[in-house]
């Protein structure tokens, strides 16, 4: 689980046959995972047995990647230990309350807050010596989005976890339980899993779990069997993650699509909205963040293309903050990997207060947008481990694709067959990423002339304007330079002041079958920046040779229509900001500096 977060990691263990003797063992060190088994190491292996553990790789939201703040956090009597996933928002008036039992903190952070208060509630008051109740009754204390593990030296045999808007699922074993907030946190020992609903605590024991609501009422889980093998979670033979997850992207979008057009009609995942609901629709929300956030871009232009309905696209972090106009005939489409994006959640449940409705693109079955909105399209990407979103990215895409075409078809701004046609469209774009796959020799090359780059720009015109955005956004969280994307029509109105002997440029041309004055356009654009001394790295469509003569290095994608061109253009730039990363001195793409893979606070 290290990709979720790694600036610093730790464990906890206590052993059944030693409930009061040792109390917890902790060990937790700040940076790399590597530097937490060094220490264990040290220290000796055999002192952190036991038959209860708990352990965390963080994220810093409170308090900076140190030793102290690395999780776990233990009480002050040293008989609870915890992890914690989130943020507790009111943990400042409980601090000070704790504080007032004359209890020191040993961190900065807002999760030591629980750690102390368990063990306040354990040892005194109407919970005293009653692991659960004493659990359940700091629980409803807290306030925020977080998942909460809690061990007790007194119950080594057991760990009581609740959830609150970030994610937690329990692995079954043989005599053996689990929980993670990803399966690939036990994926190597069980494929049998429990999706836990939102304000659920379960109690697990070696022998089995039992699920609760945060007042102590039984409730269930949902089980499920995990249908992807430990493979899917290595690297197959490539260098990173990221370069693997790069080349499942055909397979990625194939799974995607697959299923969704069925006796001439678009189908939905799991629809709760009705055909007559689509119709009703007379204006779309987009909300999404980062790598999201440009596919929905790219849903912005094929629903008003299709649709002829006024779409906007929102940062999730906004939306809620500036009062959008909603009402009961808007559908918001809410995008997100990993479905617990925290942002994304609070639009969501911002949409459904106001009386839209909420249509979730996804790639976690089972997470928490999803089972908050009205009906949901999941890609089937599988799981992505890089933390810079590449097939996901694509994924999202072509559900965004698939959603505008149900919209088309409530509205009938799309006959069938013309549905059908843009669908054939789509069905053939994993072949022709499987060409373009090839071109990462051609990149590596470009990559290397340029050596090591300080800023690059990106520019596009039409849909390759959101592919522009992307690939700086890649750049930057690969290679830490400075990388701006722009729409080719805004370089006279400021950026061409950047442009300077030797920068390297990206040009997205849009096809020349397609808007015929836009590709003119942008050829023109090319010219001055070359007349300006900047290096051009063209990417166009096989065929178009009108660019040949104003392009450093060219890189050819197949043929398309203009709508699917994104789909095909992204990939190269993908392979350049890897290639330029590793120039730049950054090895690890997989672990982007600062990033987390899933972003769960706001």
């Amino acid at each position: 689980m290290e990709y979720r977060g790694y600036d610093s990691s730790g464990i906890a263990v206590t052993a059944p046959d030693d409930p009061l003797g040792a109390g917890i063992k902790l060990v937790k060190r700040a940076g790399k995972l590597k530097n937490l088994e060094d220490r264990i190491t040290e220290i000796g292996a055999d002192q952190f047995t036991g038959g209860t553990a708990i352990g965390h790789t963080r994220w810093a939201t409170h308090g900076r990647p140190t030793d102290e703040n690395a999780h776990p956090h233990r009480s002050f009597d040293e008989k609870v230990a915890i992890v914690h996933n989130g943020i507790i928002e009111n943990f400042a008036a409980l601090r000070k309350e704790v504080e007032g039992h004359g209890i020191e903190f040993a961190s900065e952070t807002d999760s030591e807050v629980a750690a102390h208060l368990l063990a306040l509630a354990y040892n005194e008051g109407d919970t005293a010596g009653d692991f659960r109740a004493s659990a359940l009754k700091v629980l409803n204390r807290l306030e925020g989005a977080f998942t909460l593990l809690f061990m007790h030296a007194e119950h080594p045999g057991q760990i009581i976890a609740a959830r609150r808007s970030t994610p937690l699922i329990i692995g079954v074993g043989e005599d053996e339980m689990f929980l993670g907030s990803d399966v690939a946190a036990f994926i190597e020992h069980t494929r049998n899993a429990v999706e836990l609903g939102q304000d659920n605590v379960v109690v697990i024991t070696r022998e089995g779990y039992e699920v609760l609501n945060f007042d102590g009422s039984t409730s269930e889980g949902k089980p499920f069997t995990i249908d992807w093998d430990l493979a899917a979670a290595e690297k197959g033979g490539f260098d990173s993650f990221m370069m693997k997850e790069i080349h499942e992207q055909p397979a990625a979008v194939r799974d995607t699509l697959a299923g969704h057009f069925q006796d001439g009609k678009i189908i939905l995942d799991e629809q709760h909205l009705s055909e007559q609901d689509l119709k009703y629709v007379n204006q779309v929300f987009v909300v999404a963040c980062g790598s999201a956030y440009h596919s929905g871009l790219l849903a912005k232009y094929a629903i008003e293309h299709w649709v002829r309905i006024p779409v906007q696209i929102e940062v999730a972090s906004e939306f809620r903050y500036r009062d959008p106009v909603l009402d009961e005939r808007t559908l918001v489409l809410a995008i997100s990997q990993s479905g617990e994006t925290a942002d994304t959640l609070e639009a969501v449940r911002h949409a459904k207060s106001q009386g839209a409705k909420v249509l979730a693109v996804c790639n976690t079955n089972g997470s928490q947008i999803p089972r908050e909105s009205d009906a949901v399209l999941y890609t089937h990407a599988g799981p992505e481990i890089g933390v810079a979103s590449t097939k996901a990215f694509l994924a999202q895409v072509a559900a965004n694709y698939i959603v505008g075409l149900a919209l088309a078809q409530a509205h009938g701004t799309k006959y069938p067959d013309e549905i059908a046609e843009i669908y054939a469209s789509l069905e053939e774009i994993p072949a022709k990423i499987e060409q373009l796959l090839e071109v990462n020799t051609q990149v590596k090359e470009i990559a290397d002339y340029l050596g090591t780059v300080k800023t690059m720009l990106f520019l596009g015109r039409g849909v390759g304007f959101p592919v522009a955005l992307e690939g700086a956004l890649k750049l930057k969280e690969l290679a830490y330079i400075h990388a701006e994307g722009f729409a080719a029509g805004e370089l006279k109105h400021g950026p061409i002041a950047l442009i300077e002997d030797d920068l390297p440029v990206v040009i997205v041309v849009p096809s020349p079958k397609g808007v015929k004055q836009l590709h003119s356009k942008i050829v023109s654009n090319i010219q001055e920046i070359r007349a300006r001394g900047a290096k051009t790295i063209v990417i166009a469509e096989e065929g178009d040779t009108s660019v040949e003569p104003y392009a450093n290095w060219l890189i050819r994608i197949p043929e398309s229509a203009s709508i699917m061109q994104p789909l095909l253009a992204t990939v190269p730039l993908q392979f350049l900001s890897a290639a330029i990363a590793r120039n730049c001195g950054n090895d690890d793409i997989d672990k982007p500096r600062n990033l987390a893979k899933s972003v769960t606070v706001e």
